[in-house]
């Protein structure tokens, strides 16, 4: 059990396809964690270990692996880089101090990138940077510290140079140590050795900008270097950790994971500039607890049930601990603890002041749960996951299985929730909502898996909504003879449009309808709009005053008066000027500069109307107001013009009326199937 000030938690983030776990990898090798260097090709990392990660040959659900250097313990955490996936990255940066940022040395800054860089700053997190793909064709380490340092901070500074270029890139420079490193293929980096001799002016440039960059944030040091004096690599180190470690610099390190070229520096990099948890206090408040975990990731295994992943903040955890949940106040035995190295769970002890571990079996907690050993006062920290912007109706393949499907999806949201299920009451439907097809394609091939459901996708029913323009006048008497008893309900309404949603408003006067049957027409005139007349939909935005009537004394009922009024509504309605309405969401779309016109143009014949663009750092985010029915298939479309760099944001924002060409359509789709579910 380390110490609190011999730990480091890293979340290592960036773009999709920036190495993130090939440099995971590596590290895990460098340190001798693991003994062979594993490749997402060949799906033999430790932190891909999902069948569809295999599949896809991407991260879709965050590992946590641990290694140990210099008499650290580095907690890693592999954050999936594809937007799909993003809730995994708030997540992860919850419990972490530090953030590795991954950017690739050809694709150069991205808004996967982008986007973590932002969470990591909102949360005050240290940042370390790692040029990565060096040895590729069109890799320039140089252009991408321009990119970083116009577009994320000028704080960015380069600590580490390559030697060489693309398929000629033979090692990497510690500009402040002065040594290089090198790395034969599938081996471990051995000690620096000294500085090829071509290369002397350029690090000798690349350290005087790291100089004055770090005396900058040390007056004392500042001082001494103005009056030129010279400054010891050991001192400039100190400074640049407490610069790291304050958020004041953010060093820029380069190499190729796959190749282990650039760990070793990396790791120390890591473990001197990081702040440890003694070193920075948690972001939630547990004073009045001796012991107080936090479950960040909640997974679901058909085999062990749910794991837990927790970070300790306070006291130290064992397998004998009994702690309290908050949430439902609950109690909790710790017993099996688990110590994870991806899909490995190897049997832990205990878990001290800031490390991060897992536990099974825990009854009730899940993600964003508090255990502690007293029940405190505590204000629990808000995600922020994002909301689902694609949804799908969903259909299990063999009947009977809708309750066995439900319980599936639940039980993946709770480790996912990004990922949503609800019930649409107006369409009847199933409705699972995700951050992208992909993510709710990925959500249904685990269901299938593990719980043994299979589910077939469907698009969702646009949830249209219908209402009048006008004011209208109507008769509705409902009369039957059957022999003895008969029916007999017989009222006039008058329907207005209305701002206030439904209203219904008695205007008897003199007593043509009994009280006991007014509230008979009220209802059967809320049932019928449940459908309205022009395509199904439910109306909205009415007044109907009950003006007059007449009962008879014996057939007289509250079945005949609502049949009456209903068949009252349905001939006001349709001489009220009808219409359809459709929602409108309010889009935010964040694209790449050059794809700005392409995007408005496709937004546009969307229907779309532009409320604003904002330009930021290469990166601009765009306004619009769409209709929802123009944005069911709008993932794909942005993916294919931004080339998967563009990313959006949508919310329900009012209903308005659906143009009549399109209105047409709508009803006639409408009829059609009506017609044929009658066959």
């Amino acid at each position: 059990m380390p110490e609190p000030a011999k730990l480091r938690n890293v979340a290592v983030v960036g773009h999709r396809g920036t190495g993130k776990t090939s440099l995971i990898e590596a590290i895990l090798f460098q340190s001798g964690a693991v003994n062979r260097l594993g490749t997402v090709e060949a799906g033999t990392t430790i932190s891909d270990s999902d069948e569809d990660e295999h599949k896809r040959q991407l991260s879709i659900a965050m590992s946590l692996e641990h290694a140990n250097w210099q008499d650290r313990k580095l907690n890693l955490i592999d954050v999936p880089g594809d937007p799909s996936f993003q809730g995994e990255l708030r997540t992860a940066a919850r419990v972490v101090e530090g953030a590795l940022v991954t950017v690739s040395g050809v694709m150069g800054l991205e808004v996967g990138t982008s986007r973590a860089w932002k969470l990591a700053a909102e949360l005050g997190l240290s940042r370390v940077v790692f040029v990565n793909m060096l040895d590729r064709e069109r890799a320039d380490f140089f252009r991408t510290l321009e990119q970083l340092r116009s577009q994320l901070s000028t704080r960015c500074v380069a600590v580490h140079i390559p030697v060489g270029s693309e398929h000629e890139l033979t090692g990497i420079v510690d500009v402040l140590h002065m040594c290089a490193y090198t790395s034969p293929e599938g081996s471990k980096e051995g000690e620096p050795g000294p500085i090829p001799e071509d290369m002397a002016d350029l690090v000798a440039e690349y350290r005087e900008k790291l100089l004055d960059a770090v005396v900058e944030t040390d007056e004392a040091l500042m001082e001494r270097y103005l009056e030129g004096q010279e400054l010891d690599a050991h001192e400039v180190a100190t400074a640049l950790k407490a610069a790291v470690t304050s958020g004041d610099l953010f060093p820029v390190a380069c190499g190729v994971a796959t190749k282990n070229l650039g760990t070793h520096a990396l790791l120390d990099l890591l473990v001197e500039g990081v702040p440890s948890p003694a070193k920075k206090a948690s972001s939630i408040d547990v004073d009045g607890a001796s012991t107080a975990l936090f479950v960040f990731k909640t997974v679901a295994d058909p085999f062990a049930g749910r794991i837990n992943l927790f970070r300790v903040l306070k006291g130290r955890a064992t397998a004998e601990t009994t702690l309290v949940n908050l949430r439902g106040k609950g109690k909790e035995r710790l017993g099996t603890l688990l110590e994870l190295q991806g899909k490995e769970h190897k049997p832990a002890l205990d878990f001290g002041e800031g490390d991060i571990g897992a536990v099974a079996k825990l009854k009730e907690a899940q993600t964003g749960d508090l255990l502690v050993d007293k029940d405190v006062a505590v204000e629990l920290p808000d995600f922020g996951f994002p909301e689902p912007v694609m949804s799908f109706a969903i259909t299990p393949k063999s009947k009977g299985d809708e309750e066995k499907v439900a319980t599936a999806i639940r039980r993946l949201a709770e480790e996912d929730q990004t990922l949503r299920l609800r019930r649409d009451q107006q369409t009847g439907e199933e409705i699972l909502s995700g951050m992208s097809q992909m993510h709710v394609e990925v959500a249904l091939d685990r269901a299938r898996r593990r719980f043994g459901v299979e589910v077939e996708l469907h698009p969702p029913r646009v949830p249209y909504r219908e209402t009048i323009r006008r004011e209208a006048r109507a008769h509705g008497r409902y009369k039957k003879q059957t022999g003895g008893r008969g029916q007999f309900g017989d009222c006039h309404i008058v329907v207005a449009p209305s701002d206030e949603g439904y209203e219904f408003v008695d205007k008897i006067v003199g007593g043509v309808i009994p009280q006991s049957f007014r509230p008979a027409v009220d209802k059967g005139i809320q049932e019928a709009m449940h459908h309205g007349e022009l395509a199904g939909a439910p109306v909205q935005g009415v007044r109907v005053e009950l003006v007059d009537g007449s009962y008879h004394t014996v057939d007289s009922s509250e079945m005949a008066f609502k049949i009456a009024g209903s068949m009252a509504w349905k001939d006001a309605y349709m001489n009220a000027d009808p219409v359809l309405l459709e929602p409108i969401m309010e889009l935010e779309v964040t694209v790449p500069d050059e794809a700005v016109g392409a995007v408005n143009g496709d937004l546009n014949s969307r229907r779309g109307r532009l409320q604003g663009m904002e330009p930021v750092s290469g990166m601009t985010t765009i306004r619009a107001e769409v209709p929802m029915a123009e944005l069911l298939t709008y993932a794909q479309s942005l993916t294919s013009m931004t080339g998967g760099r563009g990313d959006y944001s949508m919310h329900f924002l009012r209903y308005e009326d659906v143009p009549s060409h399109v209105a047409q359509k709508v009803i006639e789709e409408t009829r059609r199937e009506r017609e044929a579910a009658k066959a």
